[in-house]
């Protein structure tokens, strides 16, 4: 049974590379969290490799098919980025992009061997990557009164929650971030010692 509380994900970023009929395939593949970080690294691989002939890509930010995304960059229709969604979706990999660099080697390949060629660089720069399984994270803001406070910070402590902002006040306001997992657990925590 899937988990709904994490995902599965890579620890670093890996590269791979696949040769055919003298077109070199470069692959690499980087842990994501948004759609900002895709697109810088998208730009420094193309400055990186101005005379490649293609710089296709596919990523995959969640679960759902609109957290999901794939370019062919001029190769045949679904012949390059529908072949790497392929392989993050049957590796249930989420957080991810994977980028190929290809340099056109002077013959053509044919669409069923571009998809090969583009999974198979895929699969080699997946090969070297260390899986790691990442925990959803719920943030909520928090607002208590200062006589509170020791309370509020003995509870955060005990069941490991992280504090990412705080304005200490006689009203003070909490960002805090903490596993979903945990969710109902912190909820009752609050509750017992009338924080909700």
């Amino acid at each position: 049974m899937q988990d709904l509380h994490a995902y599965r994900s890579i620890h670093q970023a890996t590269q791979g590379q696949y040769k055919d009929k003298g077109s070199t395939f470069m692959a690499y593949a980087f842990p994501v969290k948004d759609v900002e970080t895709i697109k810088k690294i998208l730009q420094e691989i193309k400055q990186a490799h101005p005379k490649a002939s293609h710089c296709c890509y596919a990523y995959r930010l969640g679960p759902l098919p609109k957290d999901a995304k794939s370019s062919d960059d001029g190769e045949p229709s679904g012949s390059a980025g529908k072949p790497l969604l392929n392989v993050l979706l049957s590796k249930d990999l989420q957080g991810v992009l994977i980028v190929v660099i290809r340099y056109f080697g002077g013959s053509l390949l044919g669409v069923p061997g571009l998809i090969k060629a583009y999974k198979q660089a895929c699969l080699e720069a997946l090969a070297l990557a260390e899986i790691k399984v990442v925990q959803h994270q719920a943030q909520e803001r928090i607002q208590i009164e200062y006589t509170q406070l020791n309370t509020f910070l003995g509870l955060c402590k005990r069941h490991s929650i992280q504090i990412i902002q705080q304005h200490i006040d006689n009203h003070c306001t909490f960002e805090i971030q903490y596993p979903q997992a945990k969710a109902g657990e912190w909820k009752q925590a609050l509750a017992d010692v009338n924080l909700v």
